[in-house]
This record gives C-alpha cells, sequence and structure tokens, in this order.
C-alpha cells in the first residue's frame, strides 16, 4: 500500500523529469505523469512541489552542494529526490519526518541512505532558502539589469485575476468574492482559490485572466459595433474581452482543441464570436478589419511565476523560432488592417527579440500607449510602448512579463 503522500512525491518526480530532461511543459507533461493519481490533492500536490523545485532549483542545488562531499550529477535519482524533499520542507511547510517518510520510498538502497543523510544534515543546519529566487545563469545573462527585480516577483506563485464581463459590476463582484481590483472589470482574489466553486462562475460573470493578459484588448478601446480580428486566440480571453467590449470579433485559432474551448467560454459567458479554425499564416479574410489583436505565440517567459519551468526549458533556439514566427504573423496582421484601423501587437514574453525587436520593424504609425490607459502603477515606456514584469505591482501580488505596442493603419 502507498504511504500517504507518496504517489504525490512520484508524480513530482516524473514531472520534474520531464521538463528538465525532455523539455516539456507543465502542463503537457501532466497528463502522463499524474495519470496514475487518483485524488485531485495529490495532483495538486504533486504540480506544486514540481513548481516550487524549479522556481528555486538553483538555490536547493546549492544546499545540497553544501551538504555532499562530492556533488551529485545534474540528473542524479538522489539529486531530484532532495529537491523535492527540501521543497516541501522549506516551501510548502512539510514537516521533516513527513518529508523522510514520503521521500524515502522514491529512492532504494544506497541513495536511499545518501538523501537520507543529506536532508538530515541540513535539518539539523537549519538550512533556508534566500528571500528571492536565484535565477539559471543562462536566464540573467538575457534579461541582464532587469534579472534581479524580475527575481523578486517570483518567490511566491502568483493571486488569481478575473476579468469581468461588465466592468461596471467591478465593485460589486470584488465585494461578493471578497478581492481586490486594480482596474474596472478586474478582481483579483488570493491563491488557491478553487474557481469552479466561485459565485459567477456557472452564470459567466468573468474569466480567469492575468491582469497583464488583459491589457493589449483594453488597449483597443470601446469596440462600438466594430469589427476586429483576433489572431491566434485561445484559450480565447481576449477574444471573450473584446466581445464584451462592443467589439464584432472574428477569432481565428490554428488548434481546433484550443477553438472549441473559446467556443465554450463563449457559450459560459453569453459572449459571441466568429471563431475560425486555420492557420493565420495561410489565412485570407474576406476584408479588412477596424482593429487586429495579435497576442502572438511566444517562449512565455513572463508568465514564469506560474510555470516556472520556462525558467529551464527555454533557451536561444527556441526565441529564435519564436521571433520569426511573430515577424511573419506581425506582417500578415499589418495588411489586414484597415485604414485608420489600431494594431495591438502583443507577447507574454521578457525576451527583446519578442518584444521591441519587433516592434521596431512594424510598417506602420506608432500609436503611443499612454499613462492614463493603464492600471495605477503601470507606465508606457519612451517608445510609448508598454513593458511589465513580475515584480511591477508586487505589494498588489505582481502581475505576469508582457510586451505590447499599438499602431495605425
Amino acid at each position: 500500500m502507498d504511504i500517504p503522500g507518496h504517489p504525490a512525491r512520484k508524480g513530482a518526480l516524473k514531472l520534474l523529469d520531464a521538463v528538465l530532461r525532455r523539455g516539456e511543459t507543465l502542463d503537457v507533461a501532466a497528463h502522463a505523469a499524474l495519470q496514475g493519481l487518483r485524488s485531485g490533492p495529490d495532483k495538486a500536490l504533486a504540480r506544486a512541489l514540481a513548481s516550487e523545485v524549479l522556481r528555486w532549483l538553483t538555490d536547493l542545488d546549492a544546499l545540497i552542494d553544501s551538504a555532499t562531499r562530492q556533488p551529485l550529477p545534474d540528473d542524479a535519482k538522489p539529486r531530484a529526490a532532495l529537491r523535492i524533499k527540501l521543497a516541501g520542507w522549506l516551501r510548502l511547510d512539510t514537516p521533516p519526518h513527513a518529508v523522510i517518510a514520503t521521500g524515502l520510498p522514491l529512492l532504494s538502497g544506497g541513495p536511499r541512505r545518501l538523501a537520507h543523510g543529506v536532508f538530515s544534515t541540513l535539518v539539523k543546519q537549519g538550512a533556508s532558502l534566500p528571500a528571492v529566487p536565484t535565477l539559471p545563469a543562462a536566464v540573467v545573462e538575457r534579461w541582464g539589469a532587469q534579472a534581479d527585480a524580475i527575481a523578486t516577483g517570483l518567490a511566491v506563485p502568483p493571486p488569481l485575476d478575473l476579468t469581468l464581463k461588465d466592468a461596471g459590476q467591478t465593485a460589486h463582484w470584488a465585494e461578493r468574492l471578497g478581492g481586490t481590483s486594480l482596474a474596472p472589470g478586474h478582481v483579483r482574489l488570493p491563491r488557491g482559490t478553487a474557481v469552479e466553486n466561485l459565485e459567477g462562475y456557472t452564470e459567466g460573470a468573468w474569466w480567469v485572466q492575468d491582469l497583464a493578459a488583459s491589457l493589449p484588448a483594453r488597449l483597443l478601446g470601446p469596440g462600438e459595433g466594430r469589427r476586429v480580428l483576433d489572431l491566434c486566440a485561445a484559450p480565447g480571453g481576449k477574444a471573450l474581452q473584446l466581445a464584451a467590449m462592443g467589439w464584432h470579433v472574428t477569432a481565428v485559432e490554428l488548434s481546433a482543441k484550443r477553438a472549441q474551448r473559446i467556443e465554450q467560454n463563449l457559450k459560459r459567458t453569453g459572449l459571441s464570436a466568429e471563431v475560425v479554425i486555420a492557420d493565420a499564416l495561410k489565412w485570407e479574410p474576406a476584408e479588412k478589419f477596424d482593429a487586429v489583436l495579435l497576442d502572438a505565440p511566444c517562449t512565455a517567459t513572463g508568465t514564469c511565476r506560474r510555470h516556472p519551468d520556462v525558467l529551464h526549458r527555454i533557451g536561444p533556439r527556441q526565441i529564435a523560432e519564436m521571433a520569426e514566427l511573430q515577424s511573419a504573423l506581425l506582417a500578415r496582421a499589418a495588411q489586414w488592417l484597415g485604414p485608420g484601423g489600431r494594431l495591438v501587437y502583443a507577447v507574454c514574453s521578457l525576451e527583446p527579440e519578442e518584444g521591441a525587436a519587433q516592434a521596431e520593424k512594424v510598417a506602420l504609425a506608432p500609436d503611443p500607449i499612454r499613462a492614463e490607459e493603464l492600471p495605477q502603477g503601470l507606465a508606457p515606456t519612451e517608445q510609448g510602448w508598454l513593458r511589465t514584469d513580475p515584480a511591477m505591482l508586487g505589494e498588489a501580488g505582481g502581475l505576469d512579463g508582457f510586451f505590447v505596442a499599438r499602431f495605425r493603419g
């Protein structure tokens, strides 16, 4: 019989192997790695353990190396097990005796004794983690002077952000849900909230969307019956926003499965949009649009608060591939914008190659973002772009890293 809590640790071990050895995302890895877990709490614990290991990996490894005579190989199973044990103790407040009971079965023979000895040594020494995670060296090199500041936003997982269908009901829903609001149509709740159990979910009064992710659509303004093209639209938050703002929305999405999710969200919220399953690099609209929103596929390094796997599996190759795709999509999007129309380009990435480098190549007139269009605490750059990162709005709970630029046709 499995020791209570052990299946979750076993699942976490599989998740970490999929991310660190095979380069999979946590979301993709979870389907196979957690399939054998029977309970929701076990799956949640496995995901939490893996996420905390990835968030604090550099610091956890430093602790492990401080308690071993010879460094363990990065892919050694004892190191993987120790990472999980230390994350459970230092990040999830699991008592050491419970960590030992649930973690020892991950190993057998000599490695078990080694892992037990290292963990016990660190407990006796009163080991601790720094206040802010240490980012991997490759990430620091890419992010440069911003890296230290961004790291401060990664110390804890993010809160839950909701976008309201009716921005006029912001105060009502903030009070009803016991949350806070940082902008009209936004409510923020503590992390760990079960979404499906919240008031307003079934009736479609809101949808889950990070505050930063809601900004690109906001920057197109009221629709007033005009036509907007939402490219690469899944999972659908921006299409829902635009429909709620009075736009006639055409949402283009390559993946039929992800397009189905958009349809489900539209049905739940009672909003309407035309959903087109097509490759934006090949699809041709019948006529031009009053506005185009391109939230382009990217490395998603700006989502490192909730997806810390991006800190370890994204490198120059992935960045270059995404930048090439974004250039092609931007060129297409600009062609479909009618005279005087607005184009908003956005990526949830912290990589300059996917943000400023792309905006500089757009052959349209800049339409600078203004400070009064943004939530308090955020400001546009000198170029009139918007750059957010996890350290911003820190006292209010932070937000994802995004780059947003706006242009006129």
